[in-house]
């Protein structure tokens, strides 16, 4: 697969950072790979008990986004089914416990299951975001991704909240 059109502030992205530090680079991705960074995600622990995900991401289409962390740390592309799928290489949601159904972030769906992502009309997400069940623990190693739709954390009437196409991604090493 080609690579083309990265800036060096994307290139930058691919650096590992520590969890403890908590900010993941954002990129687009395609086909072709991975493209610009759009922004970033801070995680912290929350008082309550889990993490708090604030998002400062530009240049997503308005509205609902499934976001969830993925198994794999990786947002390249890869093959199925003889299509080149971007985002592919981050593979499925986070479920450590072997649950394979999808839900809300709360409930007993996969553990990298998040609340659904909020872009305002100028494209900017901005919004926190609260996953009880997570740990700082469970981040290391994975990706956190944006799809193209919103998500109804179930599994009908489309598989994984019929959140669609990856269109964004962050590396968590």
């Amino acid at each position: 697969m080609k690579n083309t059109g990265f800036s060096l502030l994307a290139a930058l992205a691919f650096l590992p950072f520590s969890v403890a530090a908590g900010t993941i680079p954002i990129q687009l991705v395609n086909q072709d790979g991975v493209g610009d960074v759009i922004g970033n995600v801070k995680v912290s622990v929350a008082k309550e008990g889990g993490l708090v995900f604030t998002p400062n991401i530009h240049r997503l289409s308005p509205g609902l986004h499934g976001f969830h962390i993925h198994q794999n740390p990786s947002c390249l592309a890869q093959i199925k089914n003889g299509h080149v799928v971007a985002g592919l290489a981050a593979g499925g949601h986070y479920d450590p416990h072997h649950v394979k159904a999808h839900g809300t972030p709360w409930g007993e769906g996969h553990l990298g299951d998040l609340p659904a992502l909020y872009v305002d009309k100028n494209g900017y997400a901005m919004q926190a975001l609260h996953a009880p069940k997570l740990t700082m623990a469970d981040l290391k190693g994975r990706s956190i991704m944006i799809h193209a739709n919103g998500d109804n954390h179930s599994d009908i009437p489309k598989k994984l909240g019929g959140g669609g196409a990856r269109v964004a991604c962050g590396v968590i090493q």
